[in-house]
């Protein structure tokens, strides 16, 4: 290890410890009040027999901003993911001292994860999920909502983008993130519910809480009321996002015009995104993309097979 590899290195253990000590003393360790958030639905929601487990993927070091460390303290079975090789030696430092925690060094992606929550015996109906990698959201929570049965869901979203603009960053296995230019919008989210039969439960700023409706039918409320209560009229949320003024307009143009304004601000990324106003749109095309990289493919293959 070099000389500046090795004051990295201790730099951010000096830094993780002062965190634990830190949040431990504000009594939460997420950036928000997720963690409160999430505690309540596991009380109130989920089943008894279903397994305390919690996979949390975009990781971090275990404590910044973590919405699962909580649950590690609690004894919680664990699986934490994480690609960034800093992050995860500080990731792995933490697990070590939980001997149901597991971590990986991984980066998640929507062809690996199902094979990756299996080979850490995941089991197909998990307590949490934790979801925050700044990018391929969507295509991820799609793949494991496929695959597995989580009973309690924390999803990061793209606060930015009202309800009913669907916006969906697609599939990029080497994303980079971006100015604003991330995850996905609270009403593709939506859609993405309706698809596996989950529902929104809350919104805190820009984690969004799901179920199953199997055990919360009850509590599925209203997308545009969730964006509101949730981001949209919380007091503090100009100054708590104060990055985000330059799309604050977004809030006061009807759909057609937000489309427009989202095309024109996202035009240096055109043609990396889906933007639509409804479900029925979105589909439309997420399904001609699939077509038109379906017909690339096939001259492909026929000049293959006459060479």
């Amino acid at each position: 290890m070099s000389l500046s590899e090795s004051a990295q290195y201790y730099g951010g253990m000096i830094e993780l410890a002062l965190q634990r000590v830190r949040y431990s003393l504000r009594g939460r360790f997420s950036h928000a009040n997720e963690q409160n958030i999430l505690a309540g639905y596991i009380e109130q929601l989920l089943p008894a027999d279903w397994p305390r487990t919690v996979v949390d993927i975009g990781a971090g070091n275990g404590v910044r901003w973590s919405n699962s460390y909580a649950l590690l303290l609690a004894g919680w079975k664990a699986l934490g993911i994480e690609a960034d090789p800093q992050k995860f030696e500080l990731l792995q430092r933490i697990y070590r001292k939980f001997p149901k925690a597991q971590a990986a060094n991984s980066l998640a992606s929507p062809h690996n994860i199902a094979a990756l929550l299996r080979q850490y015996d995941i089991e197909p109906n998990f307590g949490v999920l934790c979801l925050d990698i700044d990018g391929n959201d969507y295509w991820v929570l799609d793949a494991i909502l496929s695959n597995f049965r989580p009973g309690i869901v924390v999803t990061e979203i793209n606060e930015n983008i009202p309800p009913p603009l669907r916006f969906i960053v697609k599939f990029d296995p080497n994303f980079q993130l971006r100015y604003h230019f991330y995850g996905y919008s609270i009403a593709a989210l939506e859609d993405l519910c309706a698809e596996h039969q989950y529902g929104i439960l809350e919104l805190e700023y820009n984690n969004a809480f799901l179920a199953p409706k199997e055990i919360a039918a009850t509590h599925f409320r209203d997308t545009e009321r969730v964006y509101r209560q949730g981001y949209l009229n919380r007091p503090e949320r100009q100054h708590r996002f104060a990055s985000n003024a330059d799309m604050e307009e977004l809030h006061s143009l009807n759909p057609e015009e937000g489309v427009a304004f989202l095309h024109d601000f996202y035009a240096t990324d055109a043609g990396n995104y889906y933007l639509a106003t409804s479900k029925s749109a979105l589909g439309e095309l997420i399904k001609d993309d699939a077509t038109a990289k379906a017909a690339e493919v096939v001259p492909d293959l026929e000049s293959a097979s006459e060479e």
